[in-house]
């Protein structure tokens, strides 16, 4: 309501001096045209730039290239083919066994097609039907072998039955072919980028694994395909799904926003600078040499969110001073003057909390946190600067404003206060803030206890990040049940001077390595030169399992170089690789690999040989996970550091400083207890989470904050001044956080799972903290905040903003 002797709208814009005001605002305000158009010309020329950027992964970037493991196999990539980056592909027969004239036909022109596929490393593709793929056996005339499929195969009983002898000698069972002979695999080693041409699109790779399904399965074929291209696929394929989920939840938003102010023109503009925003982080990533990749695909909406709340916020105020007939220009700057600074130093805190992301060593969340601070950033000028200004042209509609004002006047007058604001309110005495400390201690407490269960890595075998029913976990659980090589490889590679790789004493050390692994429960088998000695032995003695040990004849130990599979060993015979294959990539099962291997390492490591981890799939993910386990706290670490800095900065109050971060610490530690709960572990798609929670979460403390202690500094009690920050800044804080709790809590039925669990963590996290600055913020304040002293004078020209005090 007005004061009786409130000036009107025209008469206020006459008294307010323009020369007011800091230098930004007089700067901005001043020159509110030149701000506008400069705005439209980067938005239309970010708009264009946006049409290069490319929505891919990349299978590189998804590993820490800086850790020991990693650095080895770098080192020893070029010789060891097909052990990173690679697609498997099971061709089953439905009906009958893989010895079939048909089936042998549909696998060939399978493996030709796949052979010519854009990306395929073709040296070391292996099929039945590569050359590499051969048998060796012991007969009359001695040592014999050649290719699994016969040179002379024609399709007749004769040479199926030929095959069938090749391929019971040639010890691929359990590895390319089923134990059942139901089916054969296809191992596809991919290349993330060829010398000098660009790099792999996954998405289109997927679309050619797809046809290649579609054209060949048949009631008589069935094709599986597993690998990490095949998940970067489907999760490219299924954003499809994920941009019909952020559609929803920015309807949302935008619904629930016009539903409290009841003003189209207001709504339209907060959703329209967000939006805005948006579109000008996606046309900076492409400038920059930056995709978006199904890791990193949440960040636009992150911003949009972002900006939907602080947009809220700057909308309210002015929405506030209009009702209370304020000019919409002075309404705008008044705003602005109050709560520039809380804004900008929560997008601030929200730009470090990503960018803090970058201290660790994975590609994907490095250009993650990359994105994202530019996308906060970009939020300072389209929701703290353009919004202010397009609102004072436009203005809010008038009964919109008249409903706002009336409503905060009947509540500072006591005469109608809301049951939300009496409830919170009540936080402010010492009864209720102690109850509410108590049960934030318990709470805290109990799910600090419940973190110490949280687990680093995936938890499922698998790929995590899609649904257990998907097609792919569907395909990877029948390659698993169906080979004892499973696409989980844990590669030990084995340096020793030129050509003695095949020594006996290495040998011997390599077979006890590999027996220390086997007792391993996540341990399927394992594959190296020395078990293959050994098998060779015992087949060049009639094949009696006496014989089954390594040979100390060091003639026959060199003399099986000729015909073992060159992933075993390289042409300089200094590298042996061991193959570890496992029944899962679940935590646990690479930490029980790591330790032993590591422990193995330090007491058999000399000058002579040397054992390094890792490659394989499984060595590649046993070092993100070493990576993300340290990271985890570190990152937790620099966000507080960070956030404790900014507020100090802004308040200038250790007080203030422990009323705005307590409640943060407790969302933090119950965000951790609750994916313990879910079993959701900490891995590449979930760590940036935490951090994103404790960055946006510290909004809603510092817009409640700077106002209730404005209001202290004016003398009023703190039971006055919280309400006061509730009327103005609190009510669009709730508004806001039940708002985007419900938006990405639309996500649980997304068919990427790992945007479901994003969802539901982030639904926790914006309603928690929305109840942490409503609940424990005011509990913390009353026993930490005091009103001033002596107060500070009102301005008369802010007698306009009342109830609101100056918090900038």
């Amino acid at each position: 309501m007005m004061k009786p002797n409130q000036p009107q709208s025209g008469e206020m814009t006459q008294v307010f001096d323009r020369q007011s005001g800091s230098l930004v605002e007089r700067l901005l305000f001043n020159h509110r045209l030149a701000v506008i158009i400069v705005c439209v010309l980067i938005t239309a020329v970010l708009a264009m730039q946006a049409k290069n950027l490319r929505l891919n992964a990349n299978f590189d970037s998804m590993v820490p290239n800086k850790h020991p493991f990693i650095v080895n196999y770098m080192a020893n990539k070029a010789q060891l083919g097909g052990v990173g980056n690679t697609v498997r592909i099971a061709v089953e027969a439905r009906s009958g066994t893989i010895f079939d004239a048909g089936y042998l036909e549909t696998l060939r022109k399978i493996n030709d097609e796949v052979f010519l596929m854009p990306g395929v490393e073709r040296p070391f593709m292996k099929s039945l039907w590569t050359p590499s793929t051969r048998w060796l056996g012991v007969t009359e005339e001695g040592l014999e072998g050649g290719p699994v499929i016969p040179d002379n195969y024609d399709g007749s009983a004769g040479s199926i039955e030929q095959l069938r002898a090749n391929v019971e000698r040639s010890g691929e069972i359990g590895q390319l072919v089923a134990s059942n002979y139901r089916s054969t695999l296809l191992v596809v080693p991919i290349v993330a980028q060829s010398a000098g041409g660009p790099r792999i699109d996954y998405g289109a790779l997927n679309a050619r694994l797809e046809q290649l399904r579609a054209k060949y399965q048949s009631d008589r074929v069935s094709i599986h395909i597993t690998g990490f291209a095949k998940v970067a696929g489907d999760l490219i394929d299924g954003l499809r799904e994920v941009l019909m989920f952020f559609a929803i939840a920015i309807a949302i938003c935008v619904a629930v926003l016009f539903w409290y102010t009841r003003c189209v023109r207001s709504t339209l503009l907060v959703v329209a600078c967000s939006l805005v925003a948006v579109a000008w982080l996606l046309g900076m990533l492409p400038a920059l040499g930056l995709e978006l990749d199904p890791y990193s695909v949440l960040v636009p909406f992150l911003v949009f969110a972002i900006g939907m709340s602080h947009g809220a916020q700057k909308m309210n105020g002015i929405m506030q001073d209009i009702g209370r007939g304020v000019d919409k220009l002075v309404a705008a700057r008044y705003t602005f003057r109050r709560l520039f600074l809380a804004g900008l130093t929560a997008l601030i805190a929200d730009a470090v909390g990503f960018a803090v992301l970058m201290v660790i060593d994975i590609r994907v969340i490095q250009d993650l946190a990359v994105a994202a601070s530019l996308g906060v950033a970009v939020l300072v000028v389209t929701n703290l600067i353009l919004l202010p200004v397009l609102l004072s042209y436009t203005g809010v509609d008038a009964g919109a404003a008249r409903r706002s004002a009336d409503s905060d006047a009947m509540a500072e007058d006591g005469a109608q206060r809301h049951r939300v604001w009496a409830f919170l309110d009540l936080f402010t005495t010492r009864k209720w803030a102690g109850v509410a400390l108590a049960g934030a201690l318990a709470l805290g407490a109990a799910g600090f206890a419940a973190s110490l269960h949280l687990q680093v890595g995936d938890l499922d075998p698998g790929a995590p990040e899609l649904r257990a029913d998907s097609r792919y976990n569907r395909d990877n659980a029948y390659v698993s049940a169906n080979y004892s090589a499973s696409s989980d490889i844990y590669v030990v590679m084995v340096k020793t001077p030129q050509f003695k790789c095949v020594q006996y004493q290495n040998l011997a050390q390599v077979d006890a390595l590999e027996w220390q692994l086997q007792q391993l429960a996540g341990v399927e088998s394992t594959s190296s030169y020395a078990s293959l000695s050994k098998r060779m032995a015992a087949g060049m003695n009639e094949g009696s399992l006496k014989w089954y040990e390594l040979t100390r004849t060091q003639d026959m130990l060199n003399n099986i170089t000729t015909r073992a599979p060159r992933e075993l060993f390289n042409y300089d015979c200094d590298l042996l690789s061991v193959y570890v294959y496992l029944k899962d990539h679940k935590a646990a099962t690479l930490d029980s690999v790591v330790k032993v291997v590591d422990a193995f390492a330090a007491q058999h490591d000399s000058t002579e040989i040397r054992f390094l981890s890792a490659a394989g799939s499984a060595g590649i993910e046993a070092a993100t996970n070493i990576v993300v386990r340290r990271a985890n706290l570190e990152m937790l670490v620099l966000v507080y550091v960070a956030v404790i800095v900014l507020a100090f900065v802004t308040f200038r109050s250790w007080r203030a400083v422990v009323c705005a971060v307590l409640p943060l610490l407790l969302t933090s530690i119950l965000c951790e207890a609750l994916m313990v709960a879910l079993g959701i572990g900490v891995k590449v798609a979930t760590l940036p989470v935490i951090a994103l929670g404790v960055g946006i979460g510290v909004d809603y403390a510092l817009y409640i904050l700077s106002v209730t202690l404005a209001n202290l500094r004016m003398g009023l009690s703190f039971s006055a001044s919280y309400h006061r920050a509730l009327l103005f800044t609190g009510k669009v804080v709730a508004l806001t956080g039940i708002t985007l709790g419900i938006a990405v809590a639309t996500w649980v039925f997304s068919p990427i799972k790992f945007q479901a669990d994003m969802g539901i963590l982030l639904c926790f996290m914006f309603i928690w903290n929305m109840l942490g600055a409503g609940i424990l913020l005011p509990a913390l304040g009353y026993f930490l905040l005091k009103p001033a002293v002596q107060p500070v004078a009102r301005a008369e020209v802010r007698e306009a903003a009342e109830p609101i005090g100056d918090a900038a």
